[in-house]
């Protein structure tokens, strides 16, 4: 029997559907709900469902993104959008990460019981199309531009894999591969780049202090920032200072 989870920030549409749709007939069963994206996604990890009901746009983060996560590690996961957001961009976006049906709410109980029919029948051939891994490449690409910008964003904080792998609803696992293939590089790498990059801007300042500049990107040990500026940069800080023509 299929396992199916519902993911809506309204608990009337949760219950309208776990109630009204007849999920024995197409051989599923509702093993649990969820009000929030953050809920759905750690639901999904410990129920692994084979079937997804969730809206697009939900309080407190973006479903998409969920979505682009959930679709990155679990490939074979059937996914259907309820919304009442009617937004081509979001439903063109959500299509190319690989949703089997993009529902506008109210939707017709012939609409989803047609969305049900055709994800069960997807895992009942037990195959990955090719559009399939295509899918699951756009959504890989999604997520670590997700995980890039926000490292662009909050480099300055002590940044750790769980915490940016949490923002994309991936496990930490999973965002390293992804970092790894389409990146080319580790997540320490990226981070230390970013912040590395930014200090070189920062140098410019004669005003600021080395230390200063160490802390505001990043770096609690201004020796760990010595050391990784000198590797990635081949020079210390002050001969790059120096080479800018300041002092």
């Amino acid at each position: 029997m299929y396992r199916v989870l519902l993911i809506d920030d309204e608990n009337r549409i949760v219950e309208g559907l776990r109630r009204v749709v007849p999920w024995a007939d197409y051989n599923c069963q509702v093993v649990g709900t969820a009000s929030d994206a953050e809920e759905g996604a750690e639901l999904i990890k410990k129920l692994r469902p084979h079937i997804l009901f969730t809206d697009i746009r939900m309080p407190g983060r973006d479903g998409l993104s969920m979505v682009a996560g959930l679709r990155s590690e679990f490939p074979d996961m059937q996914v259907a959008i309820l919304t009442g957001y009617r937004d081509f961009t979001f439903a063109q976006e959500a299509i190319r990460l690989g949703v089997t049906r993009f529902l506008l709410k109210p939707s017709k109980m012939d609409d989803i019981k047609e969305a049900l029919q055709t994800m069960v029948e997807h895992l009942d051939k037990n195959t990955v199309a090719d559009t399939e891994d295509e899918h699951s490449q756009h959504a890989g690409s999604f997520i670590v531009n997700q995980a890039l910008n926000y490292m662009e964003k909050n480099y300055q904080q002590k940044l750790a894999l769980q915490t940016v792998a949490d923002c994309c609803y991936v496990s930490q696992w999973h965002l390293s591969k992804l970092l790894n293939r389409y990146a080319g590089k580790s997540f320490y790498d990226i981070l230390n780049a970013i912040r590395i990059n930014r200090a070189k801007e920062l140098l410019a300042d004669p005003k600021l202090k080395i230390g200063e500049i160490s802390e505001m990107v990043g770096y609690a040990d201004t020796a760990h920032f010595a050391r990784t500026f000198k590797k990635l940069v081949g020079m210390s800080a002050n001969e790059y200072r120096n080479s800018l023509g300041n002092l």
